[in-house]
């Protein structure tokens, strides 16, 4: 079956329900191209809550017309939604076609029964959302669409799976498992022609089967091929392989499907952890939300990729996608860039942390959903892991021990050459067993600022417990490998107590990552490590703030409003690295070069309070408009035995860094403009160095596109950064200014905004405030042509840049 897409020609707008809408008293109607997210315009107020961003739940409905020529009267014809957040009911010439719960996983809707043929038809989509995530969801089609046509006998949807049952230097065996269907009357008797081509395009693998099909009957047509010489996929060689498979009815062709897929083993053990074509992979992995920061939830093929493509170039080799299944257009970028994937099925299974979550509806849906996520991931190499839950409350109960079992062996019938795991956290399993009510009286008469600075020390000492030894033991042994959420007290404990274990770090505070590290090279049957977060998300907001302790709610969890990211992350929103992704490549022992990083010069001289999930608020700047004299602290990370600090050639001092010193050097000095260098020793050579330059002249606005060229299509985007800097092209913090952004051409401005984490500035407007100097463009394309971006800003004038559509 082919996919057509389908994300042109849609309108949105708020519900109306039928009384409003025979009044007259519905809003009207906005044309938008798909994907989409219908929450990102929305009001927002602090009564809405810190976990989505104090943005507001609401009802969303689409409409499309279909036209369905009278050829379609004698071939199937279905919509495929990859996302509809949430709760999607779907109708077709007012009547219901189909709908699903979960908002993101994929499903299909059939639309035999409802169409006209020879006329148009009405596509409705209604979808709500309402106290039902902990984080921001946005809301509406906020996952590509798709047309699907096919003939009466046809290659079921995602109906071609390829395995590599056996592999070696010289040959691998592949096989391609094609189901086909048949709707019509009568029997079928056809042939299915399957050919393999390799990078380049050369067919090297082949094959012919005759297919009989009953009506109702699908039949599964499996084809062995040998492939010589095969190119195999891994993190540092990502080779792609594509199977195209044709069904044909004497010369007449009657489908056609093609499959993307790599060729590779695995296998995992406690002595010897993962490996991946017999070779050890230990993950360097980061945890990432959904949504696309400026674009909101809307899952745009091309921002998607482009996240992939910086998380990689900074030093992670593994994405766990928290917490609901990937996005098809982030798993292919996986595939082409090397990134392992940990695909996770939801965050909650019987027992609700929001009011009105997937909790709900978890045990009528879970195999539907489960099914959905594997028939998505099956193909793609990238893929190593199922994740079957996140912090599951019930997952140390009897109850919830079944259901993990459940989930796994639904997940392994399904697909048994990847391995199942479940991020689990102590805390959130045993709390009311751990916890007295004495103990609950203390911390509340401590506060806020005491119980998070404790944290996680008291996880800590929570995890190496007996008490969660015993009640995680069954929910653990169900597993192939155990994820463990904030757990790391359990690593080297477990190898005696369950020497059968194999453990991945599945979520791990980032401020932990050197000790983290350690535990990882030391312990064989600790396969790695996943920080929250490689990339800051919309929602939770402030979990990663560092703010004065003697401010109203300092230290507090969450950031007041209007504050609207969660601040965490090594990678900030607009896709620019911050200090701890520097720090980190540096424990993991990627980069020989030190890192400088200043403390913001506000903080000097107060009592701070940061969250378990806070990096310290520096950045990489030696520009501070408005800070000569006064006293700042400098941060210098490297691997080398001593780092000595230079300013303007004059040293500041030098000292001790390494692990030993957690990789980090601490200076104070008074800040003046010029050249900050640090020089990094071992043994008295030198080893690296690295220089910040103070902004110097008259500031300018500079427009950068990370591509000159993008596809005239709805999955491409072009990302535009735009930077307040001197004529040297360095970055002038202090100096933030008002940007104003139009575009002219086939495009539209899609997204536009900065890294600031609370604004009440909106990503749709045309005007956003830099931050830091920094502030992203995000244009999309809506025919072929020459897309001219325009920026301005007080004081700097005018800058353009061009990007060619085709």
């Amino acid at each position: 079956m082919r996919r057509i897409p389908f994300n042109r020609g849609w309108e949105t707008r708020p519900h109306a329900n039928f009384f409003a809408e025979m009044h007259g008293a519905a809003a009207p109607w906005q044309q938008v191209t798909l994907p989409h997210d219908a929450a990102l315009g929305s009001a927002r107020d602090s009564s809405q809550g810190a976990g989505t961003g104090y943005v507001p739940g609401g009802v969303h409905e689409y409409r499309a017309v279909l036209d369905a020529p009278e050829e379609y009267r004698d071939r199937r014809v279905l919509l495929e939604f990859e996302g509809v957040y949430r709760t999607a009911m779907v109708y077709v010439n007012g009547s219901l076609a189909g709908h699903r719960a979960a908002g993101y996983t994929g499903f299909t809707v059939d639309l035999d029964d409802h169409l006209r043929y020879g006329a148009a038809n009405e596509i409705r989509v209604v979808c709500r959302t309402h106290r039902d995530s902990r984080w921001y969801s946005g809301a509406g089609i906020h996952r590509p669409v798709h047309l699907v046509v096919s003939g009466l006998v046809h290659i079921a949807l995602d109906g071609v799976r390829v395995t590599a049952v056996d592999v070696d230097d010289q040959f691998a065996v592949v096989e391609v498992a094609t189901t086909v269907e048949h709707d019509g009357r009568g029997l079928a008797t056809l042939e299915l022609d399957t050919q393999v081509r390799d990078g380049n395009g050369a067919v090297v693998a082949s094959a012919v089967s005759p297919v009989t099909v009953l009506p109702g009957e699908p039949a599964i047509v499996r084809q062995r091929l040998l492939i010589r010489d095969p190119a195999l996929w891994g993190p540092d060689s990502p080779s792609l392989y594509t199977a195209s498979v044709v069904l044909r009815e004497g010369d007449a062709e009657m489908d056609l499907e093609t499959a993307s897929f790599g060729i590779r083993t695995l296998s995992l053990d406690p002595e010897r952890g993962l490996r991946i074509n017999g070779e050890p992979v230990t993950l360097r992995g980061a945890c990432v939300h959904s949504d696309n920061g400026v674009l909101g939830a809307a899952t745009i093929g091309r921002a998607d990729e482009r996240r992939v493509e910086l998380l990689k170039a900074a030093g992670f080799n593994a994405l766990r996608n928290a917490h609901n299944p990937m996005s098809r257009a982030m798993l292919d970028a996986c595939d082409r860039n090397g990134v392992l994937v940990m695909d996770e099925l939801t965050d909650v299974w019987t027992e609700s942390k929001s009011d009105f979550d997937a909790a709900l509806d978890f045990p009528e849906w879970w195999e539907r959903e489960v099914e959905a996520m594997v028939a998505k991931d099956v193909n793609h190499p990238s893929v190593v892991f199922y994740s079957i839950g996140n912090e599951i409350p019930e997952v140390a109960k009897p109850h919830g021990a079944v259901w993990s079992r459940r989930l796994a062996e639904k997940v392994r019938s399904l697909d048994g050459t990847r391995f199942v795991t479940n991020g689990i956290n102590a805390m959130l399993a045993v709390i009311g067993e751990a916890t007295s009510s004495e103990n609950q009286a203390a911390e509340e008469q401590a506060g806020i600022n005491t119980m998070l600075s404790d944290m996680g020390a008291f996880m800590d000492e929570l995890s190496a417990s007996e008490l969660v030894a015993a009640r995680t033991a069954e929910a653990y042994d169900v597993l192939d490998a155990a994820g463990m959420n904030y757990m790391e007290a359990r690593y080297a404990l477990d190898r005696e107590l369950f020497p059968r274990r194999v453990i991945v770090g599945s979520e791990t505070f980032a401020n932990r990552i050197d000790r983290l590290w350690r535990l990882v090279l030391d312990n064989p049957h600790v396969i790695g490590d996943f920080t929250w977060t490689g990339w800051d998300y919309l929602g939770e907001v402030g979990i990663g703030r560092v703010s004065f302790a003697d401010e109203p709610a300092g230290g507090g969890l969450n950031g007041p409003y209007p504050w609207l990211l969660a601040h965490v992350g090594d990678i900030d929103i607009t896709g620019h690295r911050r200090p701890a992704s520097y720090y980190r490549e540096i424990v993991f022992g990627l980069r020989t070069d030190p890192y400088l990083a200043v403390l913001r010069p506000e903080r000097s001289g107060r009592e701070l309070a940061a969250t378990p999930w806070a990096w310290s608020d520096t950045v990489g700047s030696w520009s501070w408009a408005g800070a000569e004299g006064k006293p700042v602290t400098v941060e210098v990370y490297s691997d080398a035995d001593e780092v000595e600090l230079l300013l303007d050639g004059a040293s500041l001092g030098t000292a001790k860094a390494g692990e030993a010193n957690r990789f980090r050097a601490e200076f104070e000095v008074v800040y003046a403009p010029g050249e900050l260098t640090a020089v990094a020793r071992t043994a008295g050579e030198e080893t690296g160095r690295s220089t910040l330059r103070s902004a110097a002249g008259p500031i300018g606005l500079a427009a950068v596109a990370d591509r000159d060229v993008v596809r005239a299509d709805d999955t491409d985007l072009a990302h535009v950064a735009l930077t307040l800097q001197d004529g040297a092209g360095v970055v002038a913090l202090g100096v933030d200014r008002e940007v104003t952004v139009t575009v002219e051409g086939p495009g539209v401005l899609q997204g536009f905004g900065s890294a600031a984490p609370a604004t009440e500035e909106s990503y749709l407007d045309d005007v956003h405030t830099t931050f830091d100097g920094r502030a992203l463009a995000v244009v999309r394309p809506t025919g072929v042509g020459v897309i001219t971006v325009t920026a301005s800003a007080p004081e700097c004038g005018a800058v353009t840049t061009c990007i060619a559509a085709r």
